[in-house]
């Protein structure tokens, strides 16, 4: 009777340390810039776009096709659109004059698959949605202050130190439209490379 409760007591002692155990997450701090665009799900065009911000990603759901399933959120308090002066209803620059647009960007939810969790090298691929605030309408006249946007991504992560890993998301897409929240919807969509320095919360990880 006494080595069966001394078996159930340590049973439990060993659930409550397990479960204890802190959830895997680290603080990306980013920067974006656009080297092209093209015309898939938005007309605009002409434009660059350049994002300075903090990400913040939990592993949340487990794994899938091998790859970590972590839960993605961004704030983006920097971005600048370089865009032409005057531009008709669709985007389309009318004007050869530039102007650089600034605003900022909140992405709520998101997901990444990141695989060879650890290891040297970890490529991983990720998606964000959530919505871009510009200072004054950008792309047309017609459009609005307010988009929605929609970021996709693949890249790869280098570990540098037990916590710090440098990321390098050389081939991702930026799209950003208001989603015909007005009549005129110019959205844009743009190719861009996204580095960041990502910092490991919690205990160092074990090399």
């Amino acid at each position: 009777m006494v080595n069966d409760t001394l078996v159930g007591t340590t049973n439990v002692a060993q659930t409550k340390t397990r479960a204890k155990e802190p959830v895997e997450s680290e603080i990306i701090v980013e920067g974006m810039a656009s080297y092209g665009h093209y015309k898939i799900f938005a007309s605009g065009s002409g434009c660059k776009l350049y994002t300075g911000g903090v990400e913040y990603d939990r592993h949340s759901w487990g794994y899938f096709l091998k790859a970590r399933m972590d839960y993605v959120a961004e704030i983006l308090p920097l971005i600048l659109l370089d865009t032409a002066d005057k531009s008709d209803i669709w985007g389309t620059p009318t004007t050869t004059a530039r102007e650089v647009v600034p605003g900022v960007g909140f992405s709520p939810i998101g997901f990444r698959m990141l695989w060879r969790n650890d290891k040297a090298w970890m490529p991983y691929l990720e998606a964000k949605g959530g919505i871009l605030v510009f200072d004054k309408k950008v792309l047309s006249q017609e459009a609005t202050y307010e988009s929605f946007s929609l970021q996709s991504a693949v890249g790869l992560k280098t570990r540098l130190t037990d916590r710090v890993d440098l990321r390098l998301g050389l081939f991702s897409d930026f799209h950003f439209s208001n989603a015909f929240m007005v009549p005129v919807n110019p959205g844009l969509d743009v190719m861009n490379a996204n580095f960041g320095l990502s910092y490991h919360l919690g205990a160092p990880r074990v090399r």
